[in-house]
Order: C-alpha cells, then structure tokens, then sequence
C-alpha cells in the first residue's frame, strides 16, 4: 500500500514541460522540509498500485506524473511496470535523495534541495531560486536546466527573487526561466 495525498488532473506547470496536460499522482511524505513547500502532508489514502492505476486511467491524458512529498520514499518497481502496461508515460518529481527504483520513468526531474543526491540519472534539473550559490550545481549532468524563484509568499520579495533569477538566467544561459504558471493561472 502507499501513501497518496491526492490524483488529480491538470497541465504541468513547472519546468520544461509546463502546459503539457497529465495526470498528478502526489504521494503523501517527504524526508525533507523545506519552508516554502507547498503541500499538505498531513492527509492521505493507502491504495494498491492497482487502485492507483485504475484512478490514473479515469483521465485522458497518457502523461503521469509522479511527485510529492518524495515519491521515490514509496514509489516501486511494481507500480512503475502497472502505469507502463497501461501506455502510460511516467514522468517523476525527486529532491533527488533516493535512488530511483527499477522501472520504466521517461523523464526524471530533480529538484534538490539542501541535501546530497543519491540519484542516477537527471533529464532536468529544477533549481528552486532564492539567491543561493549557484556552484554547488556546477557538475550535475542534465539535459535541461531550469531556474524557479522560490514562492515566499510576500509579493513583494517575490518581484525581489524574480528579478534575481532573470538576471542569474541572462548571466548564465544555459539556466531557463521556470515559472509556477499553475499558480498563475488558478489551476491546481
């Protein structure tokens, strides 16, 4: 059984596949707690990987994507195998302290946080902005590279990182701009 807080429906809307329309499987958990996350931890249903699946398979698109909390802190190679029979494309979300578990996962973001990485492969890299020194991700391979202002919740200090962010961005181009536009646009 694992731990889900919640599946739902809706466009990505982080990173470099941002408006893309996928299925959300947010699992309940996370062995990090960083002060700007955004998510309740605090409730959750155990399903099976079949009632997972069947909720998954309730909408059209074939894009699911796996995030939290950590998912890879419950996520198998069982489930990952069940969402593949099922001609689904998995992509996940990871802090990035885990290693990955068997299986097929099509796209791995890695946002890490403050603590070491224990994962094997990286396709975008997603580097929550708030000033911080940028040379502690000199020499992680991605793919794609992704800089995010950090949501403080202060309008005012959210203009204050966006701006830095733009700028870190113009200063080292192989960075792109990510924007929370769920939140922008009012969807979940």
């Amino acid at each position: 059984m694992k731990r889900i807080n919640e599946i739902f429906y809706s466009l990505q809307g982080e990173g470099c596949h941002t408006g893309t329309p996928a299925v959300f499987v947010r699992f309940a958990g996370c062995n990090l707690k960083c002060s700007f996350c955004d998510t309740d931890f605090s409730s959750y249903t155990e399903m099976s990987d079949e009632e997972i699946v069947d909720a998954v398979l309730k909408y059209p698109s074939n894009v699911v994507i796996l995030t939290g909390g950590e998912p890879t802190q419950q996520l198998t190679t069982s489930l990952l195998e069940k969402l593949h029979a099922a001609n689904r494309v998995v992509h996940m979300e990871t802090n990035g302290t885990h290693p990955l578990p068997d299986g097929p996962i099509h796209w791995v973001t890695c946002s890490p946080k403050y603590a070491p990485l224990h994962i094997q492969r990286i396709d975008e890299l997603k580097v929550v902005y708030q000033g911080q020194d940028m040379t502690q991700y000199d020499g992680i391979q991605a793919s794609y590279y992704s800089l995010q202002p950090c949501d403080t919740g202060d309008a005012v200090k959210n203009r204050e990182i966006l701006q830095q962010t733009i700028q870190y961005i113009l200063e080292h181009p192989k960075w792109k701009l990510s924007l929370q536009t769920h939140k922008m646009v009012g969807i979940q």
